[in-house]
């Protein structure tokens, strides 16, 4: 009895063995499955998380800046054209608009009236001077005549020695002293003439200086500057009666950095934001011819569409667009550039492939790729030296960007994580 119930606990404990390793044996692989997924898990989550954006096509411009002040276009001086004369009217005020040939002032006309009418009196004067020098040439050529007539009757006489030589001497003096007499009215004629012509000139500057005591506006314009009192000394001061914006254009004045002076051209458009108004477009009308050699700065003159709120002298900023066109565009901190060249750092799934590409207009944040990269392409959105190609990333897209401390945190670890 005893050794039967030896022999089965003996076959017992060896079941109950066998079942234990059978188990440990089922066990062992799965453990196994579990441990290897955890460490795959891990490593795609050690990968540095860069964000990256995508290529894509948009409207750059190149654009230089530019200051200065509004001013006329065309400024119109008008003064005085007769000096010592009162100015007894004014009849526009600054501000107004006048065409030409409105009267802005008047001066004090009786002098420059009486100084007319004794100019009228010397043409008269003129004029019968030369009725009475033409008469007289008449008469002299009548007796000239005459004369001739005699001296050939009393020649024919004389060879027929019927007239005594006397009466041929007196004949041939008669005839002499009537040419001589010719002669002098054609002179006296001359000298009339000349006088007449000098009346008719003293004439013309009496009536144009009686004109000017009414001086008028000699274009169509604005009137931005007054210096005309009443009472005051017309030609007393150097300064004009009165200025005019010429048309009432006004226009930029202002001025670039010299460095950016090649890329001007007339034409070009321009962008302002002017003092108390806002902005207003316009278009470069004068390129600098130089440059101003203590602020190294050009002028230039922009034309504007006509505003009545534009003032001259008007503080005004902007941009002059020296170039517009339609590219492929990706973050400017996404192109590297050094003695190499420039490249990006195009995104392939997880994989990183540096390319080189052709850079051009920086705008609002963005690098225009001229050459390289497709739209559509993503790139690394902040490229860093330390990734290589083939470096393996975990693409974390712009819209899902963490905060700047923790993109700089993810940075650094890709760095450590190169060994760099």
């Amino acid at each position: 009895m005893t050794s039967a119930r030896a022999m089965a606990k003996l076959v017992l404990m060896g079941a109950l063995s066998i079942s234990t390793v059978a188990g440990m044996a089922q066990a062992a692989p799965a453990n196994a499955t579990e441990e290897g997924a955890a460490a795959a898990q891990k490593t795609g989550a050690e990968l540095p998380a860069i964000t990256i954006a995508t290529a894509h096509r948009q409207k750059v411009e190149a654009r230089v800046s530019v200051t200065g002040s509004m001013v006329a276009r065309k400024e119109v001086m008008v003064n005085a054209n007769v000096s010592g004369y009162e100015i007894t009217a004014i009849e526009v005020e600054v501000g107004d608009s006048v065409k030409a040939g409105d009267v802005l002032a008047r001066l004090s006309s009786a002098t420059l009236t009486a100084l007319l009418a004794q100019a009228e009196a010397e043409f008269q004067r003129a004029e019968a001077g030369v009725s009475q020098s033409e008469s007289q040439l008449a008469s002299s050529q009548a007796s000239l005549t005459q004369a001739v007539q005699t001296l050939e009757r009393t020649q024919s006489l004389r060879r027929s020695g019927n007239a005594p030589q006397a009466t041929l001497d007196q004949a041939i003096a008669a005839e002499a002293s009537a040419r001589a007499a010719v002669a002098s009215a054609n002179d006296g004629i001359g000298v009339a003439r000349a006088a007449l012509a000098q009346a008719t000139a003293a004439r013309e500057v009496a009536r144009l200086n009686l004109g000017y005591a009414t001086i008028a506006a000699p274009v169509d314009g604005v009137v931005v500057q007054r210096s005309a009192e009443l009472g005051a000394i017309s030609g007393a001061g150097t300064q004009a009666l009165f200025t005019l914006i010429a048309n009432s254009e006004v226009e930029f004045a202002g001025e670039v950095v010299e460095t950016a002076l090649s890329q001007l051209e007339p034409g070009q458009p321009v962008e302002l934001t002017v003092a108390g108004i806002g902005q207003i477009e316009g278009a470069l009308r004068l390129v600098p011819a130089s440059v101003d050699m203590a602020t190294r700065l050009g002028a230039v003159r922009v034309s504007l569409e006509a505003d009545p709120r534009l003032r001259t002298g008007l503080f005004a900023s902007g941009w002059i667009v020296t170039a517009k066109r339609d590219s492929v565009t990706a973050p400017v901190t996404a192109v590297l550039a050094d003695d190499s060249g420039e490249r990006v750092q195009i995104v392939k799934g997880d994989e990183i492939e540096a390319r080189p590409v052709k850079a051009g207009l920086i705008w609002q944040g963005q690098r225009e790729i001229l050459e390289g990269v497709a739209e559509g392409e993503d790139v690394v959105a902040r490229a860093g030296a330390f990734f290589r190609t083939g470096d393996r990333i975990r693409p974390v897209r712009a819209e899902a960007k963490a905060t700047p401390a923790a993109e700089a945190k993810t940075e650094t670890e890709a760095k450590a994580g190169t060994g760099e």
